[in-house]
């Protein structure tokens, strides 16, 4: 990992889908995709800062089914992730720049995501986000995980006993800024 204050976009190594695995590390900002195991604590200890009062960490996990409208596919064993590699570093880069902007006094903020084949109970994605106080930073983190889902480019892969298909819910990416902040949040 680059060292704390710098700021690099890295090609770590390539996957078994010929991407770049990315990172993008600054004082404050935290951007990857990998398909290495996700590290809450690593995560969480990055983001204390002694003007922050709060650090919320949401970590979405692979269960065991998928719902589609009022279908439930049940029996689900694992999920493989693809990105557009090139967008997904920008594209979380705007997520928080549109946080800072909702929320002026927000501390650090990290957005990582994984690729691959990941099985039940692993983390898929884990967004980071402290402030001074605990309602900006829940708002947030709310925000940072939906304009993650509406706005870049990763699709799921879904495999479950007797098939597999593409995850449900898939839309067409957004812009950021066109994401809803949580009922009455943001500045």
């Amino acid at each position: 990992m680059p060292k704390s204050g710098t700021r690099s976009s890295v090609p770590l190594r390539s996957n078994r889908y010929a991407q770049d695995v990315l990172v993008e590390k600054s004082a404050d900002d935290w951007f990857a995709i990998t398909d290495e195991p996700l590290s809450v604590g690593e995560l969480y200890d990055w983001a204390v800062r002694p003007d922050c009062g709060a650090v919320v960490v949401f970590s979405g996990t692979i269960r065991d089914h998928a719902i589609e409208g009022e279908q439930l596919r049940s029996g689900v064993e694992f999920l493989e992730y693809e990105a557009y590699a090139e967008e997904v570093i920008p594209r979380f880069s705007a997520i928080a720049a549109e946080a800072r902007q909702r929320w002026n006094d927000l501390g650090r903020f990290a957005l990582v995501h994984r690729l691959g084949r990941i099985e039940l109970g692993e983390s898929s994605v884990i967004a980071v986000v402290s402030a001074p106080h605990r309602p900006e930073a829940f708002e947030a983190a709310r925000f940072a995980i939906d304009a993650l889902k509406s706005s870049v480019p990763i699709w799921k892969h879904e495999t479950w006993e007797g098939g597999s298909d593409w995850g449900t819910g898939a839309t067409t990416p957004v812009d950021a800024s066109q994401v809803r902040s949580p009922e009455g949040a943001g500045h």
